[in-house]
C-alpha cells in the first residue's frame, strides 16, 4: 500500500486541479465534486492515500461503536459479466475508536493536506432497533471532531431489520434526535441520510418530508440494492447488496425524483453505477450536487476520476 502515498509525479497523474471542479454545500468547500463512497475505506485507514487518486473527498465507514467482525466469509462476490459486485459485508469495522485515531491524523479543516473526510454512521447488529439511537449518538460524538460531515446510514440490506429505520415514524425520530445534538455544538456539522434505491414513491415522499421537518443538509441516493433484475454472472443469486451497473439508472431515477418532487429543496450526493463520465454527467443532470465512486472505481481503475473531473471542466 506504499506505492499510493508517493509523491507529487504520483498525484500529478491523478489529481485535477480547476477553479471550476470547486464546490461550495453544506457550508464546506469541496475541490472537486467526485468523492469515494462508503464501504472501501471503512476503517480510516487509507484516506490520504486515496485522496491521492484525485478524489475531492472521503467517505469512511460505516463505523459501529463496537467493533463487530460482519458476516462470515465468502461475503464480497464480483459479478464481472455485470460490471457489478455483490456484498454483504455486514458492518465489519473495528469500532468507532479505532477510526478516531487515525483521523486525528488529518490536518485540520483549512490546514494544508486536509482530506475532506465524510464520516458514516451506522449500527451494531446486536443492538435492537429501538435502541438504535444510541448507537447513532455515540458515533456522532466520537467522530465530531474529526469529520467534515455525517451520513446517517440505515439502507444496507446487510444488517438485519436495520432497513426498517427508513420508515417514517422512527426515521424522523432518529434523525431529529442527532439534530438536537447537533445544535448543543459551537458550530454543528452537516447531516446527510443515505437511502436504499429499493424505497417506493411513496416512501421517498416520505423522505422529502422527513428531509424537510428535520432539516437534516441533504440526501445520498443510493445504497445498494436487493433487486437482482436482468444479471447474468455466475453469482447473481448471492445474497447481499448489489452495486455497480444494474444499479445505474435506478439511483439516477431516484436523484430525479428527490430533486424534482421537491423543488430542489435539498442537496443530493448521486452514487450508484457510474462506471464514466457520462454516467456521472446523467446523475448531476438529474440533480446532483456531488457524485461517489465505488464499484465503478474498482473495474476502471483510478483514472475515471480524472476522466470525470476532465468533462466536467469542459461542460
Amino acid at each position: 500500500m506504499h506505492l499510493l502515498g508517493l509523491g507529487g509525479l504520483f498525484k500529478s497523474c491523478y489529481i485535477t486541479r480547476n477553479p471550476k471542479l470547486e464546490r461550495e454545500l453544506f457550508g464546506l468547500h469541496f475541490p472537486n465534486p467526485v468523492g469515494l463512497a462508503a464501504g472501501f475505506d471503512k476503517d480510516a485507514k487509507l484516506y490520504k492515500e486515496l485522496a491521492n487518486f484525485g478524489f475531492g473527498f472521503i467517505e469512511i465507514g460505516t463505523v459501529t461503536p463496537k467493533p463487530q467482525a460482519g458476516n462470515p466469509k465468502k461475503r464480497l462476490f464480483r459479478l464481472k459479466k455485470d460490471s457489478a459486485i455483490v456484498n454483504r459485508m455486514g458492518f465489519n469495522n473495528g469500532g468507532v475508536e479505532e477510526a478516531v485515531a487515525r483521523l486525528k491524523k488529518n490536518p485540520l479543516a483549512g490546514a494544508k493536506g486536509h482530506v475532506l473526510i465524510g464520516g458514516n454512521i451506522g449500527k451494531n447488529k446486536t443492538t435492537p432497533n429501538e435502541e438504535a439511537v444510541n448507537d447513532y449518538l455515540t458515533c456522532f460524538e466520537a467522530l465530531f471532531d474529526h469529520v467534515d460531515y455525517f451520513v446517517v446510514n440505515v439502507s444496507s440490506p446487510n444488517t438485519p431489520n436495520l432497513r426498517e429505520l427508513q420508515e417514517k415514524e422512527p426515521l424522523t425520530a432518529l434523525l431529529q434526535t442527532l439534530q438536537n445534538k447537533n445544535s448543543e455544538k459551537n458550530k454543528r456539522k452537516p447531516i446527510l441520510l443515505k437511502i436504499a434505491p429499493d424505497l417506493s414513491n411513496e416512501q421517498l415522499m416520505d423522505i422529502i418530508d422527513i428531509v424537510s421537518e428535520t432539516k437534516i443538509d441533504g440526501v445520498i441516493a443510493t445504497n445498494t440494492t436487493i433487486a437482482r433484475d436482468g444479471l447474468v454472472s455466475e453469482n447473481k443469486k448471492e445474497t447481499g447488496g448489489l452495486s455497480g451497473k444494474p444499479l445505474t439508472s435506478r439511483s439516477t431515477e431516484v436523484i430525479k425524483f428527490l430533486s424534482q418532487k421537491s423543488n430542489k429543496a435539498f442537496p443530493i450526493i448521486g452514487v450508484g453505477g457510474i462506471h464514466s463520465a457520462k454516467d456521472a454527467l446523467d446523475k448531476m443532470e438529474a440533480g446532483a450536487s456531488l457524485v461517489q465512486l465505488y464499484t465503478g472505481f474498482i473495474y476502471e481503475g483510478p483514472a475515471l476520476i480524472k476522466k470525470i473531473n476532465k468533462v466536467l471542466i469542459k461542460a
